[in-house]
């Protein structure tokens, strides 16, 4: 009996604290965050959203052109999870959705590659997000320089802006260069075919 007695109080030490203690909600990583200043934060985890599509030699900004190894570089398109599964069920992106392109070197000599080319250091990070009560227009583009963890959003005369809107094929964003996502767009009628 003492023995139950003590199990019982053990329980009870050890159940306590998550019932007294408020639970600290993580922070939605699914979401931008911005400072003080209106600097969008660096996505930290964006490695673990979803992958929509890579491509080479596809990148035009300035981390691209300052590339010192003059390969074409690669890039890599990641966008948060919540913003994809919306994207699946409407063909059209939510408020709130956050794309990362990741830059990298492309590299042709290491290992045993005889001839293909493969991802190297990163070169830079560009961001587009859609905050529709923050932002003219909805959308804004942001750069990060290598090191930063913030950055304000590129001025509305960036080329980024206009590119975006006469090429886009769905609500601003490259689709068309996502061939899983034309077929989910075209299925909802959100897929601009010029």
């Amino acid at each position: 009996m003492k023995m139950m007695i003590w199990l019982s109080a053990i329980a009870i030490l050890l159940c306590a604290p998550r019932v007294l203690l408020p639970v600290q909600s993580p922070v939605n990583s699914n979401e931008p965050a911005y400072n003080a200043n209106g600097e969008l934060a660096a996505p930290q985890d964006y490695r673990n959203w979803v992958w929509l599509s890579s491509g080479l030699g596809m990148a035009y900004g300035p981390a691209a052109r300052a590339n010192p190894t003059g390969a074409p570089p690669f890039d890599n398109v990641f966008v948060n999870p919540i913003a994809y599964r919306s994207f699946l069920q409407t063909g059209i992106w939510p408020d709130k959705a956050t794309f990362v392109l990741e830059l990298r070197s492309s590299r042709n000599s290491g290992s045993i590659n005889k001839g293909g080319r493969f991802q190297g250091d990163l070169i830079g990070l560009e961001v587009e997000v859609k905050d529709v009560s923050r932002f003219p227009g909805k959308w804004a583009f942001f750069e990060f320089p290598r090191s930063g963890s913030y950055a304000k959003a590129l001025p509305r005369s960036a080329e980024c802006y206009t590119c975006h809107a006469e090429h886009g094929a769905v609500d601003n964003t490259f689709v068309q260069f996502s061939p899983t996502l034309v077929d989910v767009a075209k299925a909802h009628g959100t897929f601009r075919e010029d």
